[in-house]
């Protein structure tokens, strides 16, 4: 089993920007970089190669465990240094042929894409018996190998873009590892070819119309991100630019170039964020043209998104996942079920299928608006959905459930609070369903449940991320004493 070493994603990728020289004496040469000769000793959680240097562990992106690699350090911490990789001398067998992605060593959305897929799958899979192994209650549960995706390229549907400039050049991709330097992006392999191409016409908008790009420095200018959500069943796109200040006429004009190159776009709108922090939405959002969401299909279900509305990022695998689900819960006409933390509604409407009654718990009102649309949409009638907080509607729920019902959980990266799986212990139910995005957590949760009257008697991790260190899994949970 591979060592992991916990690091946070921004010591992880953090390259600090050069500190200003010193002026140099008439005539004396800048020396290059001194590059050295190391042995990737392991691979971190965030997947990023680790040697050991001069007693500190030294980061290597796109570096693989056992290769022998050339590196220039290019930052120096106090508990670790991060280095660029150069030539990889003694190549690990999990090595792909051919890097599909060129800008693979910049930006810092596919950390294991020099990995082939088969090694990918592995990793993810100790990834997780590692965090559960850090917990007595978990250790030897049965897990099952990773469910990897048909389709390793081109699955991603939806993405957030940033807008930058630089020398009179529109950008349009993702932040440089460890600054706020714009990596334009001209054709991710991750994504959806829709949104490559969507993307392409935005930046040739942006040019042509010489629509100003949000300085985050002077807190200047218009366009600050770009998000595409893509139907790939039914073949449309959703676009929002995300924007510092009101200004419908210019968006209003490129909206429409965009439209007549792309006609699959079926929906822009406009979301208003004017604050200075990393979050990309804004509380506002202005239908510009089109219809005010998209709509989507997974597996059987028909789904309504709205531009603020979480979904997962792989149809493919989300199907999966919502079946999953339904068969481990094994409902039937009159039972009951609980979904928190339940979005737009995808699992509930599956749950529901089978004649039961299913409610579902959000916190995000618009999700909540478009859950109730989609199980109209969808002519199911035993689901409700309930926007507020997860603890307190669940105690609330517990008046009008019988035990022995099921549960599922979907929480987001942070897992849930204690409070919440108390909650959730007290309904009862027979089976309790947990839907992870982050092993750290759902080990972690586990465990409070353990310590609740719940054991887990198996986990199925989903591939939702190739490319990345990222993994889906599902667990199910039992009552110890049934």
């Amino acid at each position: 089993m591979p060592e992991f070493k916990r690091t946070s994603k921004d010591e992880a990728f953090k390259i600090m920007a050069k500190e200003p020289q010193t002026p140099r004496k008439p005539g004396k040469r800048r020396t290059a970089p001194r590059s050295l000769d190391i042995v990737i000793e392991r691979l971190n959680d965030e997947g990023i190669g680790v040697a050991r240097h001069e007693g500190k562990d030294l980061l290597v992106p796109g570096a693989l465990k056992g290769e022998a690699v050339s590196v220039v350090i290019e930052h120096k911490g106090q508990h670790q240094l991060i280095g660029r990789l150069g030539k990889v001398l003694r190549k690990s067998p999990s090595r792909t042929v051919v890097n599909p992605c060129k800008h693979a060593g910049a930006c810092q959305g596919c950390s294991l894409i020099a990995m082939n897929y088969q090694s990918q799958l592995y990793f993810k899979q100790d990834k997780i018996r590692y965090a559960l192994d850090a917990y007595d209650p978990l250790k030897g549960i049965r897990l099952h190998p990773v469910w990897g995706a048909a389709h390793p390229f081109g699955y991603r549907t939806n993405a957030k873009l940033v807008m930058g400039k630089e020398r009179g050049k529109v950008k349009i991709g993702l932040y440089r590892r460890g600054s706020h330097d714009v990596v334009d992006i001209e054709d991710c392999p991750l994504h959806h070819p829709l949104i490559n191409r969507i993307a392409k016409v935005v930046k040739d908008e942006v040019e042509r119309q010489e629509i100003y790009i949000y300085n985050s420095v002077t807190r200047r200018g218009l366009l600050r991100y770009l998000a595409i959500k893509v139907s790939p069943g039914l073949g449309k796109a959703m676009v929002t630019f995300v924007t510092a200040e009101r200004n419908f006429r210019e968006l209003t004009h490129m909206a429409k170039g965009l439209k007549s190159k792309v006609p699959e776009v079926v929906s822009v709108q406009q979301n208003i964020n004017p604050s200075s922090g990393n979050v990309i939405l804004g509380k506002e959002t202005v239908r510009i043209l089109g219809t005010p969401d998209l709509i989507d299909q997974v597996g059987d279900i028909q789904l309504r998104i709205a531009p603020s509305s979480f979904f997962q990022v792989n149809n493919d695998q989300a199907a999966r996942i919502y079946q999953l689900v339904r068969e481990w819960a094994a409902l039937a006409p009159g039972d009951c079920a609980v979904d928190l933390y339940c979005g737009i509604g995808g699992i509930a409407m599956n749950l529901a299928r089978d004649g039961a009654r299913v409610i579902g718990i959000e916190v995000v009102e618009e999700a909540v608006r478009n859950a109730r649309e989609n199980a109209r949409m969808n002519n199911i009638r035993t689901c409700t959905f309930v926007a507020g907080d997860a603890a307190e509607l669940v105690h609330d729920l517990a008046l009008e459930i019988p035990p022995g019902g099921v549960a599922v959980v979907n929480p987001p990266r942070s897992g849930c609070d204690r409070e919440v799986l108390e909650a959730l212990a007290g309904l009862e139910p027979r089976t309790l369903i947990y839907v992870s995005c982050n092993p750290l957590t759902l080990a972690r949760d586990l465990d409070i449940l353990s310590s609740l009257g719940y054991r887990t008697e198996e986990i199925q991790p989903v591939d939702m991320f190739p490319q990345t260190p990222h993994i889906e899994a599902v667990a199910r949970l039992v009552p110890a004493q049934g």
